[in-house]
């Protein structure tokens, strides 16, 4: 793997699954983010027991009280990772945090549609509006004209189920609300990349593969890949990101998605 060298990392759902294996494996780099950011609803409840432990080992981790479908809330937050990053800006931004409801589409409610789609889709674009002075910070502090995760990225966690050429297993599972909230976060995706190009922003869609999480086994099937696995995976996809990526939507090993 080539070396990620990251100053800041913010990591949103953070307290369980694929957030709690980013932060795990970006504290053990062998050149850890002086900063590592770890963002989730309630940093004292009992879901956010390890994280409490990591931090309690790792000085360069922060846990930060973060609800994405709430301004106020998000706004909060990036005043705080602005208070410890300084002028050197936030480097990388991880949009982990997601909702899944397994409505079948003719069950499918105003009230779940919503929720998810505030949660996957909205949730990003606030993020992306309030630490954006920060990314732009930490992209004028990278020196080079080339864009990379090292100077400054959005990365938006989606999943190939928002694939509108290819939608894996719908004899399987319908999931509208989430399919159409990946759907829509990949276009977010795209238009953050040609909003924010040209202040040195990188912005990628990453599908993390099918995961042994609380959410990829929600449909009672066990996922193929461990948190481990998926998350080496894409680390390795985040380290060899270039400008050419930028409103890509490419998967754990870095295989373009169908959109």
């Amino acid at each position: 793997m080539g070396e990620l060298a990251v100053h800041s990392v913010l990591v949103t759902g953070a307290n369980r699954g694929i957030g709690l294996g980013l932060v795990q494996h970006f504290l053990g780099l062998p050149k850890p983010p002086k900063w590592v950011f770890a963002g989730c609803r309630d940093p004292k409840g009992q879901r956010a027991q390890e994280l409490q432990r990591l931090a309690s080992k790792h000085p360069n981790l922060l846990i930060l009280a973060l609800e994405v479908t709430d301004p106020a809330s998000v706004k909060a937050a990036a005043a705080r990772v602005g208070e410890h990053v300084g002028g050197s800006g936030l480097t990388l931004l991880i949009n982990n945090a997601g909702i899944v409801k397994l409505n079948p589409i003719d069950a499918e409610t105003l009230e779940d549609m919503s929720r998810v789609y505030t949660t996957n889709t909205i949730g990003p674009m606030l993020m992306g509006q309030a630490f954006l002075p920060l990314l732009k910070k930490a992209a004028q502090a990278s020196p080079g004209s080339g864009l990379s995760c090292s100077k400054a990225a959005i990365i938006n966690v989606s999943s190939d189920a928002g694939s509108i050429a290819s939608p894996p297993a719908w004899e399987v599972l319908h999931a509208v609300s989430y399919r159409c909230s990946k759907a829509a976060l990949n276009m977010l995706t795209r238009c953050q990349s040609l909003g924010y190009q040209e202040h040195g922003i990188l912005c990628v869609t990453l599908h993390p593969g099918w995961v042994q999480t609380d959410m990829g086994s929600a449909a009672g099937f066990t996922p193929p890949l461990t948190v481990d696995v998926s998350v080496r995976g894409m680390l390795k996809v985040l380290s060899s990101l270039s400008e050419k990526d930028t409103g890509t939507f490419l998967d754990w090993e870095g295989k373009v998605v169908p959109w």
